[in-house]
């Protein structure tokens, strides 16, 4: 997959159009605001979606994806094939959990102990075995099409349910992880901000979180009120919805700059150190307190990745250094959120583009698998202490209950009360379902 510029909540550089002589003459009066003019020419028009669809109840109020890039194989992880040839079964060990019966890798102690708070899915699939296309399903819940470029779920999150405490609704730690967590056919006001840092580094802040060198809230106060007269000059010449959404994207702008408690969700110093080591003090811990910040503070959708797990030789070494941190983080996420009563309201969803295959490979590693591989799910409703699907004895094909993209989605949109057969309006004014042909999984849910 080729790398990808971070773009932040303002910005989709896929979305650059001309701007009219009138938006030059507009952009030279805001830019005292500290905005640069990449943002302003970038933003587009927020869209609307079709009325008449009644959204189910909401259960959760915030989502945390963690994203494991690159694959990541059942066997060395959630779905230990102990009793298989050793060709299939692996070299590593597995271990008891809280749940009778249920095994985790040798690297998962942690989560093993919280395992009755958690849903493991084991029968996960799809249809493709390239990177980008398996991402491509996992962010958007669509396969693929060269016609269309589908929203991400943390776009369509933010359309449906905008934000909350003058935060940025959709949020990527530590930057847009790839094309496809961007907004699509939706508005780029819709796509995700970044952190443009990693919250495991040293020195680390946000960016664009503070006004420029000079400008003081006092100023800045007066260049807003200036702006504002300029713009109601402006819609008594020409009416426009490009105004209008502007409007809404420059009053989000200046919240978020101007709030202290919004950018506090950011501060990551702010928390004590003993929370931070119990996290781990590495990029899966530190990230995965900074998502637990965000959506205590009001952040809508949180999307983060952690790790490379696309290994296709020498997977024992590769585990056993990338799931030990992920251990750690995760069941220290998982306690966090239930010990502050967010659990119940925020979906904590574990996921990757495929999975591994069965057999043990040359080189001692696997290839790619997308036939039938493991998710994770808690909070927002899921149920605690359950296992979803079973593969078959060598982790080669679902052996019940196999979830599809598709249902994965809806169900999670559920959660959310977002009505997955909802319809959003793509260019050329067509309507297109929030999940086309998704249906609710009622045995994934409390």
């Amino acid at each position: 997959m080729s790398d990808i510029q971070p773009v932040t909540w303002f910005d989709d550089p896929a979305h650059f159009r001309k701007p009219s002589r009138r938006e030059f003459l507009y952009t030279g009066l805001i830019g005292g605001l500290g905005l640069t003019l990449g943002d302003f020419f970038k933003l587009q028009a927020a869209q609307t979606s079709t009325p008449g669809i009644v959204a189910p109840p909401q259960v959760a109020k915030s989502i945390i994806h963690i994203f494991m890039p690159g694959g990541w194989a059942a066997q060395e992880t959630f779905d230990p094939k102990p009793y298989a040839p050793i060709e299939y079964r692996g070299p590593l060990g597995s271990i008891d959990t809280k749940l009778d019966g249920v095994r985790f890798s040798e690297h998962l102690k942690a989560t093993a102990q919280i395992a009755d708070k958690i849903t493991v899915v084991r029968s996960m699939t799809h249809g493709e075995a390239a990177h980008e296309r398996g991402t491509h399903n996992m962010f958007t819940g669509y396969r693929p099409s060269p016609a269309l470029q589908f929203p991400s779920m943390g776009s369509v999150v933010s359309h449906e349910l905008g934000s909350r405490n003058n935060l940025p609704p959709y949020v990527c730690v530590p930057n847009m992880p790839n094309e496809f967590a961007g907004s699509g056919y939706l508005s780029t006001a819709h796509g995700p901000f970044s952190l443009g840092g990693d919250p495991a580094s040293n020195g680390f802040a946000v960016r664009d979180l503070n006004m420029h060198a000079g400008i003081t809230p006092e100023r800045f106060d007066r260049r807003r009120n200036i702006l504002s007269t300029v713009d109601e000059h402006f819609r008594t010449l020409e009416k426009s919805d490009s105004l209008d959404a502007m409007d809404s994207f420059y009053q989000a702008a200046y919240s978020l700059v101007s709030s202290e408690s919004a950018r506090e969700a950011f501060n990551l110093a702010a928390e004590p150190a003993p929370m931070r080591e119990k996290y781990g003090n590495n990029e899966a811990g530190q990230r995965m307190l900074m998502a637990r910040r965000l959506v205590e503070a009001g952040v809508r959708f949180v999307s983060m990745t952690y790790g490379g797990w696309d290994m296709h030789a020498k997977i024992q070494e590769g585990i056993a250094r990338s799931l030990p941190p992920f251990d750690q983080a995760y069941a220290a996420l998982i306690r966090d959120l239930d010990e502050r009563g967010l659990l119940d309201t925020t979906i904590v969803m574990v996921t990757s583009e495929f999975g591994r295959t069965p057999k043990i490979n040359k080189d001692a590693g696997r290839d790619h698998w997308p036939r039938v591989f493991n998710i994770v799910f808690a909070g927002g409703g899921f149920k605690r202490g359950s296992v979803y699907g079973t593969s078959d004895p060598t982790g080669s094909e679902p052996d019940a209950d196999p979830l599809t993209v598709e249902n994965m989605a809806a169900t999670v949109y559920h959660q959310l009360g977002i009505a997955p057969e909802k319809k959003l309006i793509a260019p050329g004014n067509r309507p297109i379902d929030i999940v086309r042909n998704g249906t609710v999984v009622s045995e994934l849910l409390a």
